[in-house]
C-alpha cells in the first residue's frame, strides 16, 4: 500500500488508509502461475501480498521486501502465518540481485509512502502533522531530511524541488530555507511546511507544501535511483513469461517505469544514418499494459486516483 493522492494527503484524509490500490487489476497482472514463486519488493502492510496468497496454491513461494521495520514487522508476522511468505529486511535495489537464482513468476512494485508512514508524526513525511523532519523509509540509516537541509547548498536544494517536485517556486523556497537555517535549524515538519507557504499561496485543497515534501522526500531514500536499479534487477529474477508489475504515484516514477518497459519491449527509433533492421532488436518484455482505478474503487478509496499500474511480461 502505497502514496496517495494530493487530494488525499492534502486532506489528510486517511479512512482508506489499508485498502490496496488497484487491488484486482494488480493481482490479475502480477499472477501469471499460481505454483510460482513471487517477490513484493514493497510489501507495506502486505495488502497486495496477501491478495495474492489467497489464490497461490500450497507449493507457491512470496518473497517480502521492506526497509521500514513496521512493515518488515508485519511482512516476519505474516511469514509466522504463512509458511510460504520469507521476509526480508532491506533496500530493494539491493535484496532483488541476491534472488536471482529463484526463477521467479512475478515482481511487484508498488512505490511511495505508505499511509500508514504519513499518519505517524514522528516519521516526518506529513506536512498535516508536527514531527521530526526525517522522511526515511528506513529511520536506522541515512541521512534525514533535516540533516540534509542543513547541508545542502541553495542551489542543490532548488535543483532537487524543481526535478524531484517539479516546484516552481524552487529558488524562492530555497533562498528561504537558507535564510532560515542561518539562525535556526529547520528541524520541524510543521516548520517547513509553513515556511513554504510563506512563499506560495494555497490553491484550493493542495497543500502549498506537496511538492516540497515529494522532493525532499525522493533525495532523501534515493526513490529514483532504488527504482532505475530495481527494475533493471527484476530482469535477473523473472523466468521467461514472468510477471513485473509497477504502481506508481506521480510522473517522475511513471516515466521512469514506462521508460524502462518500453525501452525492452520496442526497438529505439532508427538512426537516418544507420537504418536499424527490426530483426536486430530482440525485445526482453511484452508490454501487457496501464491500468488506472475504475469508478468503484475511486468511490471508496481516493487515494487510487493518481495510481498507473504498468504490467509486462518477460520473453526471453
Amino acid at each position: 500500500m502505497s502514496a496517495r493522492s494530493a487530494d488525499a494527503l492534502a486532506t489528510g484524509t486517511h479512512t482508506d488508509a489499508h485498502l490496496p490500490v488497484l487491488s484486482q487489476a494488480v493481482l490479475k497482472g502480477w499472477c501469471g502461475r499460481l505454483d510460482g514463486t513471487y517477490i513484493d519488493c514493497t510489501f507495506g502492510r502486505g495488502g497486495h501480498s496477501r491478495e495474492l496468497l489467497r489464490k497461490l496454491h500450497s507449493k507457491a513461494q512470496l518473497f517480502a521486501i521492506d526497509r521500514d521495520p513496521q512493515a518488515l514487522e508485519a511482512a516476519r508476522k505474516l511469514a509466522k502465518e504463512d509458511l510460504r511468505v520469507t521476509a526480508l529486511d532491506g533496500n530493494f535495489a539491493e535484496l532483488l540481485p541476491t534472488l536471482a537464482a529463484e526463477s521467479c513468476s512475478g515482481v511487484l512494485f508498488d512505490l511511495g509512502v505508505s499511509s500508514p508512514q504519513l499518519d505517524q508524526a514522528e516519521r516526518g513525511f506529513s506536512f498535516n502533522k508536527d514531527g521530526p523532519l526525517d522522511m526515511r523509509m528506513d529511520p536506522r540509516s541515512g541521512v534525514s531530511a533535516a540533516d540534509w537541509l542543513a547541508s545542502a547548498d541553495e542551489v542543490e536544494i532548488a535543483d532537487a524541488l524543481y526535478h524531484y517536485g517539479d516546484e516552481r517556486a524552487s529558488r524562492r523556497i530555497a533562498k528561504l530555507i537558507v535564510a532560515q537555517r542561518s539562525h535556526t535549524p529547520l528541524l520541524r515538519t510543521l516548520e517547513l511546511a509553513d515556511l513554504v507557504a510563506s512563499v506560495i499561496p494555497r490553491r484550493g485543497r493542495t497543500h502549498p507544501a506537496t511538492k516540497t515534501f515529494q522532493a525532499l522526500r525522493i533525495v532523501v531514500n534515493d526513490e529514483l535511483g532504488a527504482l532505475e536499479s530495481g527494475l533493471n534487477s527484476s530482469l535477473e529474477v523473472l523466468e521467461q513469461g514472468g510477471r513485473l508489475a509497477v504502481v506508481s504515484f506521480h510522473s517522475l516514477e511513471d516515466r521512469a517505469v514506462k521508460r524502462f518497459m518500453h525501452g525492452k519491449a520496442k526497438a529505439p527509433p532508427a538512426d537516418r544514418r544507420r537504418p536499424q533492421l527490426d530483426d536486430e532488436f530482440i525485445p526482453e518484455l511484452r508490454l501487457l499494459g496501464k491500468f488506472g482505478a475504475e469508478r468503484s474503487e475511486l468511490a471508496v478509496n481516493a487515494r487510487s486516483r493518481s495510481a498507473r499500474l504498468r504490467v509486462a511480461e518477460r520473453v526471453r
